[in-house]
């Protein structure tokens, strides 16, 4: 049974969603304010945190900044409907993905499912073994990437979507294909994660060698991760 940390200070909304997820089989614990909530986070006994944006103490921002300075356990936002900026920055500060509130509990429950799928699970239709592309090396076993050597800490679903186009390396991904592939769900309009993801690769690998950006955008197709030859 995963256990999944709820930080709301709604508490009507944190028992009405808490009761749903248990119903969904889920064991569930509940934070009110950021303090608690990072707290909680940081004991390491809880498989994913479902961090709303604006909470009392320390607001979910800046939960997710010191959590991340620590841990990469999965991070799901609730953002304010309508609100891209606040996805924006969660994503930017590793957020897995988020879901704008009020949100519906079955997708709440479907992105969930998602996001621990990619943390759990790792390339299940992929044979065991190092993937090497240039000076990246993907170890499939223990899902660590090295880069010259040393590793790169990447959140789950980072994980996910640099392998999806390193195993198609030098060829397009379609953004569609990338969504379904890494997020494990469609793509929807105005989705900016798939797009905050691929910065946040680009940011923790930087170019290549020649300054040639590594992964890069296919106007109006999607994304390519550029082969080195020689």
């Amino acid at each position: 049974m995963a256990r999944l940390l709820l930080a709301d200070d709604d508490e009507e909304l944190s028992d009405m969603l808490a009761e749903y997820l248990r119903g969904e089989s889920f064991d569930v614990d509940i934070a009110h304010n950021g303090e608690d909530a990072l707290a909680k986070a940081l004991r390491g006994d809880c498989d994913l945190v479902i961090l709303d944006v604006m909470m009392p103490r320390l607001n979910g921002f800046d939960v997710l900044r010191e959590l991340r300075r620590k841990s990469l356990i999965p991070v799901l936002m609730l953002t304010a409907r309508g609100s891209d900026m606040d996805s924006v920055v969660g994503l930017e500060l590793g957020a897995d993905d988020y879901l704008p509130k009020p949100c519906n509990p079955r997708v709440l429950v479907a992105r969930i499912r998602a996001v621990l799928r990619r943390a759990e699970q790792g390339e299940p239709d992929k044979a065991s073994g190092d993937l090497v592309v240039g000076d990246v090396v993907m170890q499939r076993g223990s899902r660590r990437i090295l880069q010259g050597g040393v590793p790169v800490e990447l959140t789950s679903t980072e994980y996910s979507v640099l392998a999806v186009l390193l195993e198609e390396v030098g060829r397009v991904v379609s953004k569609e294909a990338l969504c379904e592939h890494a997020l494990g769900r469609k793509l929807t309009r105005y989705d900016r994660a798939l797009d905050m993801h691929i910065s946040n690769l680009r940011r923790k690998l930087g170019p290549l060698a020649g300054g040639e950006e590594r992964i890069q955008t296919v106007r109006g197709v999607g994304y390519l991760y550029a082969r080195v030859d020689g």
